[in-house]
């Protein structure tokens, strides 16, 4: 935070009024359900982004990232998408979406800092996003709940910059609680903190360093499956999502639906009830249902609804293989991206030297990241 202070005030030529900080995610299980209307299990992680805000005399908004040294500018009055505005575009979206509702009338700088990996899936652009909302919503005293504002963050994505992203990343960054998941149904927004007790266990994130070059066409077409299945399903039995639906019913329909379509949809069904079990697991901390869960989360991404990748597989057989691990799954969009393995710490150095041969069969370095639940947005300077 001292760091992004002194950048702050060396671009500025003067101090922040606020800085805020919003942490990444990685979904432990429930993955292609939310825009479903589905269950998911997240949590935030301890890498956080973090914004600061001051005031300016005039229309202008400036953007500058200490990590990249990057500047950006535009006005109040000419907030637009612009795709060489990169990072930029997420704090630009968030100040439009607040423009619109009266909240904002004047000029502000913006610095900005993190260390959640970027382009891997553990929710940069949320954090980013929610950071920004919270500063702004905290300096200018903005009377606006914390669901409300992951709302507006992610009317940032999906309206100005245009991915059509569901509400789980925004709203675990801002509502996370440390030392615990949240169990969050997307259609009512009903959630739940749920206390991690996992002693010796620890929490492995594996980036596989995989370009995710497919993930904006695929999830795109995997939405559409999905959205022709409920179409076809409802000549049968009422239901606005697959979240109606059992997989009673998709076995029932067979010469209804297309055949991979029908497949594709089944994961969705089944994995909203891997997450209430997932949910049940956790409460009475039995970690070995738990991480088979996971391992039966990542067979059916694997085979139903076909978006993991070589890489991913590889990852998680090895840490399959490895004693002390309770369970491991890809987790995010897929195509590449990380993986999410529940390991005992002591069997970690096994795990790590299982992936020596990674980068000479796949060309990608692999990284390990050791993350802990962590709280959702908070001021950490005013």
């Amino acid at each position: 935070m001292d760091d992004l202070i002194r950048s702050h005030e060396e671009e500025y030529g003067q101090g922040p009024d606020i800085v805020a900080q919003a942490p990444g995610r990685v979904n432990l299980i429930g993955e292609h359900t939310d825009y479903n209307e589905g269950f998911v299990l997240p949590m935030a992680i301890d890498y956080y982004i973090q914004v600061a805000v001051s005031r300016r005399k005039d229309q202008h908004l400036r953007f500058y990232s200490a990590d990249f040294k990057d500047r950006k500018r535009t006005s109040l009055s000419n907030l637009r998408y612009k795709k060489e505005d990169r990072w930029a575009n997420y704090l630009k979206g968030v100040i439009s979406v607040l423009q619109t509702r009266g909240y904002i009338t004047g000029g502000l700088s913006f610095s900005v800092s993190g260390n959640v990996p970027v382009g891997v899936g553990l929710s940069s652009s949320a954090a980013l996003e929610v950071a920004t909302a919270y500063a702004v919503q905290k300096l200018l005293k903005i009377d606006i709940t914390g669901p409300e504002l992951a709302r507006l963050a992610q009317e940032a994505e999906n309206s100005f910059v245009g991915v059509q992203c569901g509400i789980m990343d925004q709203f675990v960054s801002r509502m996370a609680k440390a030392g615990s998941a949240m169990f969050i149904d997307t259609r009512s927004m009903e959630y739940r903190h749920i206390p991690i007790s996992l002693h010796s266990v620890k929490i492995l994130i594996t980036n596989s360093s995989v370009p995710r070059s497919l993930v904006d066409s695929e999830y795109n077409q995997r939405r559409g499956e999905c959205e022709k299945c409920v179409g076809l399903l409802n000549t049968r039995k009422p239901g606005r999502s697959l979240r109606d639906y059992t997989a009673e019913d998709l076995r029932d329909s067979l010469g209804l639906i297309p055949e991979t379509t029908r497949k594709r949809c089944l994961h969705v069904v089944e994995e909203n009830e891997r997450v209430r079990d997932a949910e049940a697991s956790l409460r009475r901390n039995d970690i070995g249902s738990f991480g088979k869960l996971m391992n039966r989360s990542h067979e059916s991404l694997r085979d139903q609804y076909e978006v993991s990748c070589p890489e991913l597989d590889w990852l998680v057989k090895r840490a399959w293989e490895t004693d002390g691990v309770y369970g491991s799954r890809m987790t995010g969009a897929g195509f590449g991206g990380c993986t999410v393995t529940l390991i005992e710490e002591k069997a970690i150095p096994k795990y790590e030297a299982r992936l020596e041969v990674y980068e000479r069969i796949f060309s990608f370095k692999p990284e390990v990241f050791l993350v802990h639940p962590a709280d959702g947005a908070q001021i950490i300077f005013e």
